[in-house]
């Protein structure tokens, strides 16, 4: 799959270590969940199984609020991180347009200093969700499984990191000449692969979301209009920005696709196109234009 744009880059693929850079997003938290040996050990003697059959997995607090609030809010982190980045790396690191930065560097620390609280509010009410274990689990609950509150706050975690995007021509390690040129094509070929795998990341979600506009704008021949979401519209918005963002070369099919995006979308809200049917089909024309300037894939 290759991306079919017309103007192609005069330069190599290293000029994006110019106007991106790489991060890495890190969370981690307690799960509270442990294996219980003896009562697996039971329940395959009880059934009368072979060993190792049967796995006995219990949750420590059970369904302790304060902590599946930190899992659920470490999840939502991770998909907004997902969603404002493209990918690079099988590593899990992730490429991040320069323009977007600040943007996403003041999302993150918001969201860095929410997990901090909730991860507070937890390690508060931890001691009572351990005493209200022991009514939870029964014969499962053990004292000896529960790990202090303060050795706790070295479990959870908000990490992020960022890189600079290394330059294909910059080896800076002792190797002969011809080793060097050898491994500067490998890595010339990896950042295109990889620049690519990026622009292709950031257009199918923008194609998707459009269409997904557009099929809730659609009105059919009995009149029944499809359902609107505001989600949608700011996901489309800021899908917008970035592939203002991630646009590297400068491509001028990118650029008329994103003006045409940014015209179609900007300033709209679900309740104008709910009251107002011409809006709406206005609309939906501008979103089909916009779709149709984007440049092709080739499959």
């Amino acid at each position: 799959m290759n991306m079919n744009f017309n103007t192609a880059p005069e330069t190599s693929a290293p000029t994006i270590s110019s106007a991106a850079m790489l991060v890495e997003l890190s969370i981690s938290s307690w799960t509270a969940r442990r294996k219980d040996r003896r009562a697996s050990d039971d329940i395959t003697s009880q059934s009368h199984a072979h060993k190792g059959v049967a796995s006995v997995n219990k949750k420590l607090l059970g369904d302790c609020a304060e902590l599946v609030s930190i899992q659920k809010f470490a999840s939502n982190v991770r998909a907004t991180h997902y969603a404002s980045t493209m990918p690079w790396s099988d590593s899990g690191i992730r490429l991040l347009p320069t323009a977007q930065y600040f943007k996403y560097h003041e999302q993150m620390t918001r969201l860095n200093a929410e997990f901090d609280r909730l991860v507070q509010l937890f390690l508060d009410a931890y001691d009572w969700e351990v005493m209200q274990a022991q009514t939870k689990l029964g014969s499962l609950f053990l004292r000896d499984e529960y790990p202090t509150a303060e050795s706790l706050r070295n479990k959870f975690a908000f990490r992020l990191n960022y890189i600079p995007v290394p330059d294909a021509g910059d080896w800076r390690v002792d190797m002969n000449n011809e080793t060097q040129v050898e491994l500067r094509k490998q890595y010339e070929k990896f950042y295109s692969d990889q620049m690519e795998r990026a622009m292709r990341d950031v257009w199918e979600r923008m194609h998707s979301e459009a269409q997904r506009f557009v099929k809730q704008l659609d009105v059919d021949a009995e009149g029944k209009k499809g359902k609107l979401y505001q989600s949608t519209i700011d996901h489309l918005s800021h899908l917008t920005d970035m592939l203002d963002a991630a646009n590297f070369n400068n491509d001028p099919n990118l650029q008329l696709a994103q003006a045409k995006l940014r015209a179609a979308v900007h300033g709209v809200a679900k309740d104008d196109l709910v009251r107002n049917p011409g809006y709406r089909a206005d609309t939906k024309r501008a979103v089909e234009e916009a779709i149709r300037a984007l440049p092709s894939l080739d499959m």
